[in-house]
């Protein structure tokens, strides 16, 4: 069987990248069982309301729901079990330091495959208030008014 190349996604969590300012990226491996893998490869997961918590120097990943996998027996997993997530010391010595900071949470930001092995992004993220969210929605609104209007003025330019 050939191996795997390149990312293939499975989910992303769009609402962390509103909800918060991403300050920094990890990329890290997930503990799995067979059955989760097999679910994964389905393309089911959700990180909606995910969050990483460090304990005991260790990275675990709460509430990520990977459903049961369809054809899985007894040896089925849980939905919202806890994952160890796997990083190197020192990742986890920066991000225990800057998570302890008022206002700094971890979140999962995408689930993916990437040369075959399960992948997922964290972020080290601050909390956005309200008026940021609707700051961050008028730039981008704004971007794409302009976006608009320049492709309309190369339409009449062609024409």
């Amino acid at each position: 069987m050939a191996k795997e190349k390149g990312r293939k996604l499975i989910a992303q969590n769009k609402k962390a990248r509103h909800d918060y300012h991403i300050i920094d990226t990890y990329e890290a491996g997930l503990v799995l069982t067979g059955t989760e893998v097999k679910s994964l490869r389905q393309g089911r997961a959700s990180l909606v309301d995910g969050f990483v918590q460090l304990t005991d120097h260790e990275a675990w990943l709460h509430n990520v729901h990977v459903p049961e996998y369809s054809q899985g027996t007894w040896t089925n997993h849980s939905a919202r079990r806890k994952r160890k997530l796997l990083l190197h010391r020192e990742e986890i010595d920066k991000l225990e330091s800057k998570s302890q900071e008022t206002g700094h949470t971890i979140v999962p930001l995408a689930l993916y495959f990437k040369d075959g092995r399960a992948k997922i992004e964290i972020a080290l993220a601050k909390g956005k208030k309200e008026y940021d969210k609707r700051q961050t929605l008028r730039e981008k609104q704004d971007r794409r008014e302009a976006e608009r209007a320049i492709s309309a003025v190369r339409r009449k330019q062609r024409a």
